[in-house]
């Protein structure tokens, strides 16, 4: 929802930004070879001012934009951290399952995985008929 007003916001700054560059060329400030002394200088400060506005519209833009791509820097490196933070937990589990692996038989590792798959089979087929039961 913020992104889309984001959008919107985005899109009438762009519009603001470059909707009077036409009358721009036309309050005199198209370059032409033979230049008149009929442009008058009222013509040139307003198209100054316009620009000076457009200037510091810019300039506030990218200021915003600076402030959304550090926030987003800092959450990325917030995640990063909390990923290799999740990464030494899980190394840590995976050694300890390896050991556990290691240290049993392997008549005995499937029997235990045979076993578990089952009751899960059971289980599932118990609350499977209950549901059908109370449902």
């Amino acid at each position: 929802m913020e992104s889309t007003t984001y959008r919107r916001e985005h899109r009438a700054s762009r519009s603001a930004l470059f909707d009077g560059f036409d009358s721009l060329e036309e309050g005199g400030l198209r370059a032409s070879a033979s230049y008149s002394g009929e442009v008058k200088e009222h013509d040139n400060d307003k198209a100054l001012d316009s620009l000076q506005d457009r200037a510091s519209f810019l300039k506030r833009l990218t200021g915003d934009i600076h402030e959304e791509v550090e926030s987003h820097n800092r959450l990325l490196d917030k995640m990063g951290n909390n990923m290799d933070a999740t990464r030494g937990i899980m190394s840590g589990t995976m050694d300890r399952f390896k050991k556990v692996f290691e240290k049993k038989s392997n008549k005995r590792m499937c029997t235990l995985v045979t076993s578990f798959m089952v009751g899960f089979i059971v289980l599932y087929y118990l609350i499977r008929i209950l549901r059908y039961v109370h449902g």
